[in-house]
């Protein structure tokens, strides 16, 4: 599992470069000769970069989370419903052989977990949740295909291609408004075709990008708004580093660390717990109502 938990290499600072520059007696450094804006662009094209390597870390969890979830829900849900149903079973007969007030009172309990109060999702008929429309609901009304994940993590190639199109593509590298919102538009469908695994897209999506039009070469700019884009790339990442924390102390980011080589393998594992516990409770069940 790909984690943003490393911080990113730090950018070359115009302070270290301009002492190295001066370092060693014939004064023939990495920096002898230049300009400070040269030196000044060069730690903002590495800052750039380091802060798309950490974007591409956090949005691969972020993926890797929203599919487990989901996942976790649709395999293993109906699995969850039955243990539920069991447990009321269970506490149902134990009332009925002991007709303990106490006995009663968690078997009504245990009937309660399996029949809840209608929630959101039952009114709106699986279309919406507190957090609004489901995705698959969304790309219905937006005339869509509904392609929801079929593994946690999506394959290697997938994965290389989504790399590739982020370190080409991304929104941080332009220089001009019009630019920008273009990267965003693409990057934003890049984003979509990682989440659902689809290779062939990405592929189609690669091949766009290089037919596009290809920005002007950045200029060099003024000292004063080189600190200012510095500035901006470190505001940037620590924001993505909140993001990055909440994603880790998340339920489901938790149990994707159990399985960071492969999470798909653990929802496997869950499935044969559960099994192995509805199984028990079906033997326990069958004992009591004997």
């Amino acid at each position: 599992m790909t984690t943003p938990e490393a911080e990113p290499t730090q950018p070359e600072t115009p302070e270290s470069t301009e002492s190295t520059g001066s370092s060693g007696s014939s004064g023939q450094g990495a920096g002898a000769g230049e300009r400070p804006e040269e030196r000044l662009e060069r730690a903002v094209r590495a800052a750039e970069q380091a802060l798309i390597e950490y974007e591409i870390a956090l949005e691969t969890f972020r993926v890797e989370v929203e599919n487990f979830s989901r996942l976790h829900h649709q395999k293993l849900g109906p699995m969850y419903a039955r243990l539920d149903e069991l447990d009321a079973q269970i506490a149902e007969a134990t009332a009925a052989r002991t007709g303990d007030p106490e006995d009663r009172r968690k078997a009504e309990e245990a009937r309660a977990r399996v029949m809840p109060m209608p929630g959101v999702e039952e009114l709106f008929h699986g279309w919406m949740d507190g957090e609004g429309l489901y995705p698959e609901a969304a790309a219905m009304l937006t005339d869509q295909s509904v392609r929801p994940p079929q593994r946690v993590r999506p394959g290697e190639e997938a994965r290389k291609l989504y790399r590739e199109l982020v370190r080409k593509a991304h929104p941080d590298l332009a220089q001009e408004e019009s630019e920008r919102q273009r990267r965003e538009e693409f990057i934003t469908r890049v984003n979509a075709a990682y989440a659902r695994g689809d290779e062939a897209l990405l592929r189609e999506l690669s091949e766009e990008w290089a037919a596009g039009p290809v920005p002007a070469e950045q200029r060099l700019t003024r000292s004063e708004e080189l600190y200012a884009r510095l500035e901006w790339l470190a505001q940037r990442k620590e924001l993505l580093s909140v993001l990055a924390k909440e994603l880790e102390e998340s339920a489901i980011g938790g149990m994707l660390r159990l399985a960071p080589d492969d999470p798909d393998a653990l929802l496997d594992e869950i499935a044969e717990q559960l099994l192995a516990q509805v199984a028990e409770r079906e033997a326990e069940l069958e004992r009591l109502t004997a």
